[in-house]
């Protein structure tokens, strides 16, 4: 079949592809881990006073003051304190044997 007819051809329900695949896990959407909940909550700065002055004939900020309010990160989305193990031995063969080279006999020629 010709890729031009192929790619603008509807794909059947029982489709198996890898396209179609990806579509049904996307559509699952198991919350991620970085996904905030509705207990965390970011950490926001507001502005509270601001003291306004002319300097050479235009108004700027010389003297502001700010208010935090702390954010908050449940239990579940609060980060390991150590990262996590990727790998482990994958095979433990024994001792390791140290690489001894064969040394053949060989024949001069000529």
């Amino acid at each position: 079949m010709l890729p031009s007819k192929y790619l603008h051809r509807p794909h059947p329900l029982d489709c198996d592809c890898s396209v179609c695949w990806s579509r049904r896990e996307l559509a699952k959407s198991s919350p991620c881990r970085s996904t905030r909940c509705t207990e965390c909550r970011p950490t926001r700065v507001f502005t509270v006073v601001i003291v306004m002055a002319k300097v050479a004939g235009v108004w700027r900020s010389i003297h502001s003051t700010y208010r935090v309010e702390r954010g908050f990160t449940c239990d579940k989305h609060m980060p390991a304190r150590r990262p996590p193990k990727y790998w482990h031995v994958v095979y433990d063969s024994g001792r390791p044997t140290p690489f001894v080279p064969i040394h053949e006999s060989f024949e001069w020629e000529g």
